[in-house]
């Protein structure tokens, strides 16, 4: 028969053995001399079908380290971008996850046991994610959270409590039963944690603890940086007067001797603006933390304030946060320029209500304060920048403490203070600080 004995060739064959005679070869030769070539001669013709099949296999090989780069291609590889992925960061404890070790919720990489409820230790479910609830105590199950108390860890509540900013749920005995709330921030003490009592009997959580601004000395700095925020806003004070940190007792006694009434108002005194010459027990010396996290070693000092204007002092309560006490800071600052510039019998609602526009005005500055100075930056063209001594980076506590005061001004329900800020803050909306400062003025 035709052809009988003759071997049959397949092109699929033949190829394959080409290839594998240049894998081998690949290993430990030089660059095929079209891609150095191809280097230098971007008009070159297109390659023939072995000519790519030789280049993409020195590239793979290139790829998975079965051969050595040469020197060129070492430093072309140099040039080159980084397009390695930055370290994926846990959402829920900021730290690094390894490879392969995450669960991705809502676009965002966690460490699977980050994922677990505060209430009843069980894993949150991925599809439990999207209506968990998570604040400054922790994470919860929505079914959990609304039962748990976070103070007493009482998983099946009856009736509850809950703070209208924080969100956090407790049992109502807790509002009698002498359980510590912070001066500061109002939240209650949770078991387990271990509150910060004052000398003067207030009570400060670890949170507001770490800012607290704690004595005259450490206070200045604030004072300092105030007198910059008004000058920003075209209300420089000339005058200079002592600006003291001063326990619950003293602050009281002056208040008296300043035959001030705020009682009716059911207002917590925490700064006052004095315009009467009286002697003030200061204090001059921080406490240190001793043991069971008691403060001890504070020292104070008494000293006479006189009249050389119509402002002798301003005394603050030591021991609140530096966004609190720049906040009364603010708030006293507005009494004092006021009374320099000869306003003393101003009508009681907007007189207190300027005050308050004033401290929150400085809050709003510091919601977009950043670490540096310079680049912090204000909420309106009205706002100055001001840096109020902030060093280091923000906590996350700090971001919502802040929001907390500006929420405690916005919804104080006093016939004074709240009354007072709603009605000026519509006038500086609907005109100017300025203009406003005008009409205040001219009414009283």
């Amino acid at each position: 028969e035709k052809g009988k004995g003759k071997k049959f060739e397949d092109p699929q064959v033949k190829k394959d053995e080409q290839f594998a005679v240049v894998f081998q070869e690949s290993l430990n030769m030089e660059p095929p001399p079209q891609l150095e070539e191809n280097k230098n001669n971007s008009n070159r013709a297109p390659l023939d079908e072995d000519e790519q099949l030789e280049k993409v296999i020195w590239e793979s090989l290139k790829g998975k380290g079965l051969r050595n780069q040469s020197k060129d291609e070492v430093e072309e590889d140099a040039n080159l971008p980084n397009v390695n992925p930055s370290p994926s960061m846990c959402g829920g404890c900021n730290s690094e996850i390894e490879h392969g070790r995450s669960v991705d919720i809502l676009g965002v990489l966690w460490h699977p046991e980050c994922l677990w409820c505060d209430a009843c230790h069980k894993p949150i479910a991925i599809h439990e994610v999207e209506k968990h609830v998570s604040n400054s105590r922790g994470k919860f199950h929505k079914s959990c959270y609304e039962r748990y108390c976070y103070v007493c860890k009482e998983k099946k509540m009856k009736t509850f409590n809950q703070h209208h900013f924080w969100e956090e749920r407790y049992c109502r005995t807790h509002e009698s039963d002498k359980t510590p709330r912070c001066c500061s921030c109002e939240r209650l003490e949770a078991r387990g944690t271990k509150y910060v009592v004052l000398g003067d009997g207030r009570w400060l959580c670890l949170e507001c603890m770490e800012s607290a601004v704690m004595d005259s000395d450490e206070c200045q700095p604030l004072h300092f940086d105030m007198r910059e925020f008004f000058e920003g806003l075209n209300m420089k004070i000339e005058k200079e007067f002592p600006f003291l940190l001063v326990e619950k007792q003293a602050l009281n006694k002056a208040e008296k001797e300043e035959k001030i009434e705020d009682n009716e108002y059911e207002v917590i005194t925490r700064g006052i603006c004095l315009s009467e010459a009286q002697t003030v027990t200061s204090v001059s010396k921080r406490p240190r933390m001793g043991p069971h996290k008691q403060l001890i070693g504070m020292a104070t000092e008494s000293q006479r304030v006189v009249r050389d204007c119509e402002v002798t002092a301003i005394l603050i309560l030591y021991g609140l946060p530096r966004l609190l006490t720049g906040y009364i800071l603010a708030h006293e600052m507005m009494h004092a320029y006021l009374r320099l510039n000869g306003h003393r019998n101003l009508d009681k609602v907007l007189e207190e209500g300027i005050c308050q526009v004033l401290g929150h005005m400085w809050l709003e500055s510091q919601t977009y304060a950043t670490t540096d100075a310079t680049d912090a930056a204000a909420s309106s063209s009205s706002t100055p920048v001001t840096s109020v001594s902030k060093k280091g980076e923000w906590s996350d506590f700090e971001k919502k403490l802040v929001e907390f005061c500006k929420n405690q001004i916005e919804t104080d329900e006093s016939p004074v203070y709240g009354v007072g800020f709603r009605k000026v803050n519509q006038m500086v909306t609907n005109s100017s600080l300025q203009e406003t400062l005008k009409e205040i003025t001219r009414w009283g």
